[in-house]
């Protein structure tokens, strides 16, 4: 049988599922500064950039789902030199995101991989290498935050500039 004739889709819970996330990450998240990739030369093969700028910077405010590896248990060494593996696992509101970062670079509509997140709790960058933004279960049928899976950046010669990043090492 089809859906129901008599009751339309009402986005008014959807409304206020947004405002009530968007809440508890300012109510128990840090303000975070998120720090877009641009890249110089992409290489289209391989999909890498050795000569990537960091230049613009936005803050907003995430929310820390998980911490792994703080304590600098899970460095690894090995042949090649110290391996640091601190990672950690972002929420951040779609709504926030879109008012914060959006608005402001039309280019940037959602997080990316590759971009950075400055952390100043430890005064540390993390580099996003994953982005959820489709989870298998949509309340009200909708998701109203992006999930962000982060590790410690590893620089690597890349150009990084940005006022507020200047300000608050």
């Amino acid at each position: 049988m089809a859906t129901n004739p008599y009751f339309k889709e009402y986005t008014g819970e959807q409304d206020l599922l947004h405002d009530l996330t968007i809440e508890t990450i300012k109510a128990m998240g840090r303000d975070m500064i998120y720090i877009p990739r641009e890249y110089v030369n992409k290489d289209l093969i391989f999909g890498e950039d050795v000569l990537s700028k960091f230049t613009d910077s936005y803050i907003i405010e995430m929310y820390i789902q998980s911490v792994t590896a703080f304590a600098s248990q899970m460095n690894v060494i090995n042949k090649f030199g110290i391996n640091i593996t601190d990672k950690v696992t972002l929420q951040v509101a779609k709504r926030r995101f879109e008012e914060e970062i959006t608005t402001k670079d039309g280019a940037i509509t959602h997080p990316r991989e590759g971009d950075l997140i400055y952390f100043p709790f430890n005064k540390s960058l993390f580099e996003i290498n994953y982005v959820e933004d489709k989870m298998p279960f949509f309340q009200f049928g909708i998701l109203t935050t992006y999930t962000l899976t982060c590790e410690l950046f590893t620089y690597s010669h890349e150009d990084v500039d940005t006022e507020i990043g200047r300000a608050h090492v």
